[in-house]
């Protein structure tokens, strides 16, 4: 089983520790799955224009591939403004949406605000649903208050969620994994 952890933005630092967190969770409890992040600050996407996928850059299309080898996601996104980044917006317009079919998908926000918390269930599980992937039904928010000076997550409730994204996820896709071998 590989889990492939979204940072998708090209700012700041605390999505992708985010990002991070859950999967070292994850894979602390499963040891045998595959876990990967795909953090946007390290590369250089090209914008949806529709044009064929072989077509564009090369960092483009890594992005597509391990999107699409990827079995279950983790999506991690800042909140600007009260919405989700344009980088990230750009992951669901370039990949085909039937890579996402039937597969698993998590988030996890962080943003500046304790309202902000309503983009993940406003506007990205709708996209989920439109993608059909299977939404698991808890995500994480945070937000600076529960980072230390350090860029490490200290507040106790963040990490308790965190814990339960990271297993929640993993079942799920099991779940899914049995279901479709039988």
């Amino acid at each position: 089983m590989k889990m492939l952890g979204i940072s998708g933005t090209i700012l700041g630092a605390k999505t992708a520790i985010l990002v991070e967190a859950v999967l070292k969770r994850a894979k602390e409890k499963n040891p045998e799955i595959e876990i990967e992040l795909l953090d946007l600050r390290d590369y250089q996407i090209e914008f949806c224009d529709g044009r064929n996928p072989e077509l564009y850059n090369e960092d483009t299309k890594k992005m597509i591939q391990k999107i699409t080898d990827a079995e279950l996601y983790l999506v991690g996104f800042p909140i600007f403004n009260g919405s989700f980044p344009a980088p990230l917006k750009n992951i669901f317009d370039i990949v085909h949406p039937a890579v996402f079919r039937h597969k698993v998908m998590g988030f996890v926000a962080n943003g500046g605000t304790y309202q902000h918390y309503l983009v993940v269930e406003n506007q990205v599980k709708p996209i989920a649903g439109y993608l059909r992937s299977f939404v698991a039904p808890s995500y994480v928010y945070a937000n600076g208050a529960h980072f230390n000076e350090a860029n490490e997550i200290v507040d106790e409730d963040v990490l308790a969620r965190i814990e339960a994204l990271a297993d929640e996820l993993v079942i799920m896709q099991k779940g899914l994994t049995i279901k479709k071998s039988e």
